[in-house]
């Protein structure tokens, strides 16, 4: 069932929210729509017992969104069916677990619009709106290709000296969740901007995660070592002193070949990896025991 389900969820055709919204009906759970601007999230709560107001809140988005004419498989289809089975497990677990899942929209207009564009940063005005900002919010984007959990560097050093305390650990939480889960198989490197881009933007603080290949993450991580200016040009920041500009092409090149299949026809099944689902499994199913006080 999960192979064909996620076969036609591929489909150019696929109404992909009301699909969404059906498996979760058949699971027993009820998603809700939350429409801001021109995008229509869903939105998952749990029962109250689920809940424990002396811990912290865990925020899970996945955005559904693809890109028009991209099967969309590891961006982000792999992540959403990850998350969806996961909520069904979540009903059977014992005691509180504090998780709140978003299935996200518009987060692909961040990337040719800009963050303010994004599906995800009306998610984050709202948050704010509505004073919910001391919640640990991670995001999980491409995670259906590899064996090794990469965290984005994305916010660190940015932001007043209240906002890089609470990023800082929650970054700090979220490393401590990889170690456990995943020892000395995980990496902190920059990734390009996915829906933590529109949380940051409105000074929340938001982790993301994605899985590479781990020949990719090495070559990856050497070619940021040894090429002055790659960093910068991948997080659009501010390019170090005698670091010449990259072109477009020079950025492209250097990145994990998992990257370059994105927004591609070759963003299928195919190119998925079966045993990373086991990964997500792992990690998401620890991140609903993890416990976090509110004080």
């Amino acid at each position: 069932m999960y192979q064909e389900d996620f076969q036609q969820f591929l489909q150019q055709n696929c109404d992909r929210k009301q699909f969404i919204l059906d498996i979760l009906s058949d699971f027993g759970i009820k998603g809700h729509i939350l429409s801001l601007d021109n995008s229509a999230h869903i939105i998952v709560r749990f029962p109250h017992d689920a809940y424990n107001p002396q811990f912290r809140m865990k925020t899970v988005l996945v955005h559904y969104d693809r890109v028009p004419g991209s099967p969309g498989a590891n961006d982000n289809s792999a992540a959403v069916f990850q998350v969806l089975y996961w909520a069904r497990r979540l009903l059977r677990f014992p005691g509180s677990h504090n998780v709140k899942i978003i299935f996200s929209d518009g987060e692909e207009m961040g990337n040719s619009e800009g963050v303010s564009e994004q599906g995800a940063f009306g998610i984050a005005s709202k948050f704010r709106q509505l004073g919910l900002t001391n919640e640990d919010i991670y995001v999980f984007d491409c995670c259906g290709r590899g064996d090794v959990f990469v965290l984005s560097k994305a916010g660190s050093g940015q932001g007043s000296p209240g906002f890089q305390r609470q990023f800082n650990s929650l970054i700090h939480r979220t490393e401590d969740l990889l170690r456990r889960v995943s020892p000395n198989r995980w990496l902190t490197l920059p990734v390009p901007y996915s829906d933590n881009a529109g949380f940051l933007a409105c000074g929340i603080p938001a982790v993301a995660i994605t899985v590479l290949p781990s020949s990719e993450a090495v070559t990856y991580m050497r070619n940021l070592q040894r090429i002055p200016g790659l960093e910068a040009s991948i997080m659009k920041g501010t390019l170090p002193k005698n670091a010449k500009p990259l072109e477009p092409y020079e950025v492209q090149e250097k990145m994990p070949a998992t990257w370059r299949l994105l927004h591609t026809e070759y963003d299928n099944i195919s190119s998925l990896t079966p045993q990373t689902n086991a990964l997500m499994e792992k990690l998401l199913d620890s991140l609903a025991h993890l416990r976090t006080p509110i004080w």
